[in-house]
């Protein structure tokens, strides 16, 4: 009599986990979204039925992850949901240990500060302090940027020992997301060994048109990148010695971090996410 109640309970897990992915697959499609979607996009976008959709959103909504418009056509992350990655990130020791340069480097320049980490083959934010200025980033903690578009990505894989270079090299898709993306591999390794050789990399409107960043690697114990921190200016406001006005106090900050995160063995490791 047992023997069926350990299928029944497998497969109840089975279905449960099955159901939970389909859940977290729509919250995904929802957060990656650049415009607030509605159940027929995302029944486009994940693939799923109509009825199931609607039963997941239903679901989510009623737990705060997502919140629908007023008149329940849109739908955007949910309050719980952002509180919950609020205390995820805020309890990073990682950005506990740079929180301060971040601020300081942030009023040095007056420009956004962002602080990521890797994650496959992509950069992740987990820290972004806005600049003073009325004109905004659209940036927000959590998003994946790719590796060979932005500063953060090109500092961090020009830190990299060709061992581990390589295999990410060779796997790496070279998306185009403006005129001046780097979509051949052997213009990413020329300006990936510029970056190597001066110790800061740029984003010159590769990833979005009319934004300049400049990047700077943080190593652990050891000398491993484990992060990055970029700088990033509109094109019309950018000042006339960008080295002197933000690549020199980038370089200080992402010591200065450097230097207190070696001496933390849980933050001497690239396995951050």
């Amino acid at each position: 009599m047992d023997q069926p109640i350990v299928r029944s309970s497998k497969a109840s897990q089975v279905a449960g986990t099955a159901a939970f992915s389909k859940f977290m697959h729509v919250l995904q499609l929802v957060a990656d979204s650049e415009q607030p979607p509605n159940v027929g996009a995302l029944v486009k976008a994940s693939g799923y039925p109509r009825p199931t959709v609607h039963r997941i959103v239903a679901a989510l909504v009623a737990e705060r992850l997502l919140v629908e418009n007023e008149r329940g056509a849109l739908l955007a992350l949910g309050p719980r949901l952002i509180q919950l990655a609020s205390r995820s990130w805020g309890r990073s020791d990682l950005r506990l240990a740079a929180v301060d340069e971040l601020k300081r480097l942030r009023d040095i320049t007056g420009e956004t500060v962002h602080l990521a980490v890797p994650n496959g083959s992509a950069m992740v934010y987990i820290e972004k302090l806005e600049s003073p200025s009325a004109v905004r980033m659209a940036s927000r903690i959590g998003t994946s940027v790719a590796l060979h578009a932005t500063a953060v990505g090109k500092a961090y894989m020009a830190a990299l020992e060709p061992a581990a270079l390589e295999p990410l090299l060779a796997g790496l898709p070279l998306q185009r997301y403006t005129g001046n993306t780097l979509v051949k591999l052997p213009d990413l390794r020329k300006q990936l060994q510029i970056t190597r050789e001066r110790g800061w990399s740029v984003d010159g409107e590769e990833h979005e048109a009319g934004i300049f960043c400049y990047g700077a690697v943080i190593r652990g114990g050891g000398g491993t990148p484990v992060a990055a921190i970029s700088v990033s200016t509109l094109m019309f406001r950018q000042k006339e010695n960008p080295e002197q006005a933000y690549v020199a106090p980038l370089l200080e900050a992402c010591r200065a971090i450097s230097a207190r995160i070696a001496e933390t063995p849980a933050l001497s490791s690239a396995e951050l996410l």
